[in-house]
């Protein structure tokens, strides 16, 4: 019985029109109009912790946009920390690990490796409560894409401080296998995850000299569909730009 709350709150996530139409504005790059969108969402339901992780997103591509670190960053770790808060006090692990996903990366932005390791065994023990319980969420699989990957590919002093802490050596196959299943079957995360899947093949792309250009390529074409998708989005404009063509 007690992941009843976690179980309906997996079932009923994806029938959030209402969370799609704040992120395809997010996507289009009205970025402020989302950030604007999901704040109104969050003041209609003040338990909801969704509203206020995408609010937090919208702040992130914003930053992205700018090509800043620091833009609203105080912002985004109180949204995503009030987040937390609300997903911790329904049991609703998904939107738990959600929220700890975006936060251990903003802490990992800011230097805070510790911090960010925390979140990210965090997140990884809640989307597994929640695939214990719903095999079929395939939007959990973007942050286990990204746990996954970015261990495999932390720097040596990184890898041992994350055995340490028990998070374990992450398999960067296994996380680009991950990311490839929340773009093509991911619901919420498809759009994000078809991103960063993008942004890992690049990196892929500068350390294998076999494979460079069949890897450039792909993530090439993964952010074109974006680019023709969302045209006014700058992050996706400024990728094609500066990642050269096979």
């Amino acid at each position: 019985m007690r992941f009843l709350p976690l179980l309906l709150a997996v079932l009923q996530h994806p029938q959030r029109p209402d969370i799609r139409t704040g992120l395809d504005t997010i996507y289009s790059g009205a970025f402020p109009a989302g950030a604007r969108y999901f704040e109104a969402l969050a003041a209609k339901d003040t338990l909801d912790p969704a509203p206020l992780i995408f609010q937090a997103t919208a702040y992130i591509w914003w930053a992205e946009a700018k090509d800043s670190d620091d833009f609203e960053a105080a912002r985004i770790d109180s949204l995503l920390d009030l987040a937390i808060a609300r997903a911790r006090a329904d049991s609703n692990y998904f939107w738990l690990g959600t929220a700890l996903g975006y936060r251990a990366r903003e802490k990992d932005l800011h230097g805070s490796a510790l911090g960010a390791g925390k979140d990210a065994k965090s997140m990884r023990d809640a989307y597994a409560a929640v695939l214990a319980t719903d095999s079929a969420c395939e939007d959990c699989y973007l942050g286990l894409g990204v746990y996954h990957y970015g261990l495999a590919r932390a720097g040596g002093l990184a890898r041992l401080f994350a055995k340490i802490i028990g998070l374990g050596s992450g398999n960067a196959d296994t996380g680009i296998v991950d990311l490839r299943r929340a773009a093509k079957t991911g619901d919420l995360s498809k759009v994000e995850a078809t991103w960063v899947l993008a942004a890992a093949l690049e990196r892929e792309a500068g350390r294998d000299k076999a494979r460079r250009q069949a890897l450039r390529a792909e993530a090439r074409e993964l952010v074109g569909e974006l680019a023709s998708r969302y045209p006014a989005n700058p992050v996706f404009e400024r990728f094609l730009k500066e990642t050269p063509a096979p």
